[in-house]
């Protein structure tokens, strides 16, 4: 595989994880909505931790990655 194709799967698998990162926080919101209506019999406290842990991972997570991600490509080092 040349540097170009390796390129084209290190973007594809990037975008394939921000988009599941998003599609797994939207899911905590709407689990955490859930919980708040009385559709699911689970404590009151449970569904306000998913619903904030669910908007950080659909709002912040997506950009903190990105901005991770283009920092290793600027500089030429990998960071865990």
């Amino acid at each position: 595989m040349d540097d170009r194709e390796q390129a084209d799967a290190r973007a594809r698998n990037r975008f394939i994880v921000i988009n599941a990162v998003r599609f797994g926080g939207v899911l905590m919101i709407l689990a955490g909505l859930a919980i708040s209506n009385g559709a699911l019999d689970l404590p009151e406290p449970l569904a306000w931790g998913l619903i904030v842990l669910g908007m950080l991972e659909t709002f912040l997570f997506p950009t903190l990655l990105s901005r991770m991600w283009s920092s290793n490509e600027r500089d030429g080092t990998r960071r865990p």
